[in-house]
């Protein structure tokens, strides 16, 4: 049980709330308000603020800005440096002072556009002011404008050549140029290896008679065709493909099957006897013995496949014959389909099926 005599613990929304009120009373506002107020204590300390010539005023607000700076409260900083720079000081350095001060606080606040144009508007005025071209060279590394930041540091290293958070800063800089441009040079070199890869692959495709038929939203297909990462003659293509069992309307995907391996390999791993029963085969017609394959060309030609042949046997067979419209297998969505069916009944119904769909 809590001690009824002693201290009460406050939560954090209470002393908050307590915290704030003291926002209200004139000796301990952050700030004072910008419209003329009908409490006296505030209309006077208003008169007190603006009593003075404009850079009296402004250096009045430059000295509680930096007061806030100090304690890390940037963007009320921000807000004395601003009120001092409207209020016109004639006194140059002065303004100068506000205007590096604010850029200052836009830095931490991360406001690089603003940063930049106070201390443009300085370098304007004065092309020999350190501390403008020391923000804008840290706002600019941190928009990645790492030429622009190297050009602020050269320029003021020229008539400021000892300068050491300039060197810092330019040190920065060189390091990000070195490691842009190291991206840079890594980037175009993979767009190279992709280039050469593409058209070596063109040039695959081709020689096997495949005919691509890429999707018109781009590919959904994780697996693609490749060569073969063993093979250093590049002369082997390992390829997804689709095994489709139309009576069930489900299918199968070898992510890689490599074009010297034959249809025999894969198959008798996957049905019976050495492989298990599909869970969709309820009559357990899928046994690797009673199993044909078929393929389709590009022209809708009908092909049965032997389990001996390899891809690249089957690539040969596609080949459309001399004199006639080029034909081959298609490798949709980089993927080659064939229809795995058992002999017998459905082997024939599916075949009439195919023949009848085509010649429609």
């Amino acid at each position: 049980m809590a001690d009824p005599y002693g201290p009460r613990e406050v939560s954090k929304e209470e002393t908050d709330s307590k915290l704030k009120a003291f926002d209200d009373i004139p000796l301990f506002m952050k700030s004072l308000p910008e419209d003329e107020s009908e409490n006296a204590t505030i209309a006077a300390l208003q008169d007190l603020l603006y009593e003075g010539t404009p850079d009296e005023i402004a250096a009045n607000f430059k000295d509680q800005g930096n007061d806030y700076f100090k304690g890390k409260r940037y963007r009320e900083a921000s807000g004395f440096y601003t009120q001092g720079i409207d209020v016109k000081p004639t006194d140059t350095k002065l303004l100068t002072a506000l205007l590096c001060n604010r850029a200052a606080c836009n830095l931490e606040l991360q406001n690089y556009g603003s940063v930049l144009r106070d201390c443009s508007t300085v370098l304007k005025q004065d092309d020999k002011v350190s501390k403008a071209y020391y923000r804008s060279a840290q706002a600019l590394i941190s928009l990645d404008r790492v030429e622009e930041a190297l050009d602020c540091c050269d320029r003021c290293l020229a008539f400021d050549p000892d300068n050491q958070g300039i060197k810092t800063v330019r040190e920065r800089a060189v390091k990000r140029k070195e490691s842009k441009e190291k991206q840079e040079r890594e980037r175009q070199e993979s767009l190279r290896k992709e280039r050469e890869e593409k058209l070596a692959m063109q040039a695959a495709f081709r020689e096997r008679n495949l005919v691509d038929i890429p999707k018109p939203d781009g590919s959904s297909n994780p697996y693609q065709p490749r060569f073969d990462s063993e093979d250093p003659s590049r002369k082997i293509l390992v390829l997804p493909v689709f095994f489709l069992y139309p009576q069930h309307a489900i299918s199968d995907v070898i992510q890689e099957f490599y074009e010297d391996t034959t249809f025999e390999a894969h198959l008798e791993q996957m049905f019976p006897p050495k492989g298990a029963v599909p869970p969709w085969d309820s009559h357990g017609e899928y046994v690797f013995k009673n199993l044909v394959v078929y393929a389709m060309t590009h022209r809708k030609r009908l092909f049965k496949v032997g389990k001996k042949m390899t891809l690249q046997d089957v690539f040969a067979v596609a080949k459309g014959k001399e004199g006639q419209p080029r034909d081959g297998l298609e490798v949709k969505d980089g993927c080659i389909t064939f229809v795995v069916i058992p002999k017998g009944d459905e082997e024939k119904k599916w075949v009439e099926e195919f023949k009848k769909s085509r010649d429609e």
